[in-house]
């Protein structure tokens, strides 16, 4: 405890930074730097991870609020409590299908956690238009995160914890 602590407001005290990374989908956690797309491969976005989905049920990745749907339904963009922002990009490529194999439920301004459905993905549709179906989460502002753990790799089911990250106090 630091000398003039005392004089600091309660509401002042940190908040607790790190929070939990969930699977947004059944199927297969893998590294960001295994994704074939290499503006995400290469982390020119972020850090993060992807999972490949075994059905297209797609859930949310993280605790926060939704910024930003994108018009083309792909791409949700999500605020943490700790200030860090989330990208959920579900295919590579996949702009260009104009929203097509995606059925996109959450709303800017949503609330959502681990058991939120954020999208329904036709996986027979992305594969016929050649897409890649990486559920892609990227973690857009690493300015403000101090520590980012991805614990689990391989076979996961959807909601599961896979890791946590923590921003800067």
């Amino acid at each position: 405890m630091g000398l003039f602590d005392f004089l600091k407001k309660k509401d002042e005290a940190p908040k607790n930074t790190s929070v939990k990374i969930y699977a947004p989908a059944n199927g297969k956690v893998v590294a960001i730097d295994e994704v074939s797309d290499p503006v995400f491969s290469q982390k020119m976005m972020g850090d993060g991870f992807a999972v490949i989905p075994t059905d297209g049920v797609i859930t949310s990745p993280v605790v926060g609020k939704v910024l930003s749907v994108f018009p083309t339904q792909h791409a949700v963009g999500i605020l943490l409590e700790n200030g860090i922002e989330v990208l959920l990009h579900m295919g590579i490529d996949t702009v260009q299908l104009n929203g097509g194999p995606f059925e996109t439920v959450v709303k800017e301004g949503d609330d959502i956690d681990e058991n939120t459905v954020v999208s329904t993905v036709d996986l027979v549709a992305l594969e016929a238009a050649g897409k890649d179906n990486a559920m892609i989460v990227v973690f857009t502002n690493m300015d403000k995160v101090a520590d980012f753990n991805l614990d689990t790799t391989g076979p996961i089911s959807a909601k599961t914890t896979i890791g946590s990250i923590s921003a800067n106090a």
